[in-house]
């Protein structure tokens, strides 16, 4: 018998913050390495050292590349890791684009702090600078999906597909013979640029994501709604603000409405594109053709349909354009980006309309604003919120319930532990009863930190 120990450092009870470190007898592995999100009780434990001896873990697995299943990793090699980080070629792209923006946001949003003196700290300080992303990429190797690697004598994994976004990937993991299947995000079965996930088919042990373990997706008109908000904003003559992740929301965005324009389903109304980051995210759909279901002709298509900004100048210019106009910006959850500048210029104008598409954790601005909140804080100021605020959460690129469950069925036998991570309480504590009725199986809700161990 062989002892193995998992420690769950992030994503256990919340959402965010994805990372479960294992330590096995012949090699200590970490699987995600993400920052929290949100909160700000969460967001805190960013800047707490790991409860683990960093410089013993020997390779990192990404799943994907969102900041939370990411954004630690700068830190983490700052606390001493040497190993290799591996993970596919378009996740480590992705990876590579939300590493440096997120530096380059830190710093900017440190200096600005400050200077404008609206710190608590007597510095404000980033959580890592573009020197330390960029010493971390230098780690980065890159892998193909369905491939063994054999990382010990009695330890091998493979990345299979799983949707969400592109690059992105479940964890087939085998250690002395018994199967490992971390999830990572789940995408969805219909998805307009990414195929269907693959599924497991054995798991002796799960660690599956439960973000909308307890909601069904609302079978929505996503068409007619944005047919609709777009009459709007041209009959106000004001400005439809879409708060978007730059990866995959963005190009969705995108293709549905260069599609609903080609069908003379809306006009020509002037369609910018303000984010830095979620440009670079277009360059890994040019450069990864294999992983989504655009054609080339298609993608350069919808490039050429929209206006890209690429300076901070054009941002201003555009908040000045008196023609109502859609804003595409980020980020997603309304937590740092360009999207910000836009707000806090026309948030407090009833002809503004803003449109939420996808997850917003606990915490963040994009929560606040679908809870109904009547001022949002930005850049240190309030602001009386007087745009109306929309929603489609059927755009998320989120798995809900049924969905999960159907790629859990493909499983062929009773796995000996269940763990629900990547959830919101109620939502993890829903998933957990749901799949003891329609499995049979029971499940446990590991709490942050929590360490167990395995007899193999």
């Amino acid at each position: 018998m062989k002892k193995v120990s998992i420690k769950f450092l992030g994503a256990s009870g919340t959402v965010t913050g994805s990372k479960f470190y294992i330590e096995t007898p012949e090699i200590n592995i970490l699987i995600d390495c993400g920052m929290f999100q949100g909160l700000k009780e969460l967001r805190e434990k960013n800047w707490q050292p790991l409860t683990i001896d960093v410089s013993k873990v020997d390779v990192v697995l990404l799943t994907h590349g969102h900041l939370d299943h990411t954004g630690y990793l700068p830190r983490l090699v700052k606390e001493g890791f040497k190993g290799k980080i591996l993970a596919t070629e378009p996740t480590l792209s992705i990876a590579r684009i939300i590493l440096l923006d997120s530096a380059k946001i830190q710093e900017e949003q440190a200096n600005k702090a400050n200077e404008e003196g609206y710190s608590k700290h007597p510095v404000a300080l980033p959580f890592y600078n573009l020197e330390e992303a960029e010493n971390t990429l230098k780690l980065f190797s890159g892998l193909k999906k369905d491939e063994w690697i054999i990382l010990s004598k009695n330890i091998k994994f493979k990345f299979q597909f799983n949707g969400h976004i592109i690059g992105s990937t479940f964890i087939h993991l085998e250690i002395f013979e018994k199967v490992f299947i971390f999830s990572g995000d789940v995408g969805r079965l219909n998805d307009e640029l990414l195929a269907p996930p693959e599924r497991p088919k054995w798991a002796d042990y799960l660690f599956l994501e439960s973000t909308y373990g307890n909601k069904l997706h609302p079978e929505e008109n996503i068409t007619e709604i944005l047919k609709n908000l777009i009459e709007k904003t041209i009959n106000d003559r004001g400005t439809l603000i879409i708060p978007s992740f730059a990866v995959e929301r963005l190009q969705l965005l995108m293709y549905l409405l260069w599609q609903m324009y080609k069908k003379n389903k809306i006009p020509n109304i002037p369609i910018f594109i303000d984010s830095p980051m979620g440009n670079n995210v277009l360059n890994v759909f040019q450069q990864y053709p294999d992983w989504h279901k655009l054609s080339m002709n298609e993608y350069e298509a919808i490039c050429n349909h929209f206006t890209i900004i690429t300076s901070y100048a054009d941002t201003w210019t555009t908040i000045d354009d008196p023609r109502p106009k859609i804003v595409i910006a980020g980020s997603g959850m309304v937590t740092g980006g360009r999207v910000l500048t836009y707000l806090k210029q026309l948030i407090d104008e009833p002809k503004t309309k803003i449109l939420l598409v996808g997850y917003q954790a606990e915490g963040t601005r994009g929560r606040q604003l679908l809870e109904g909140t009547h001022e949002l804080k930005l850049f240190g100021k309030f602001y009386p919120v007087k745009a109306s605020i929309h929603f489609i959460e059927s755009l998320s690129a989120h798995a809900d319930q049924a969905e999960l469950l159907h790629w859990i069925d493909n499983i062929k036998n009773t796995p000996e532990n269940v763990f629900l991570i990547h959830g919101e309480p109620g939502a993890l504590d829903a998933f957990k009863v749901k799949i003891r009725d329609a499995k049979g199986w029971e499940c446990h809700i590991p709490k942050l930190n929590e360490s167990i161990d395995m007899w193999l």
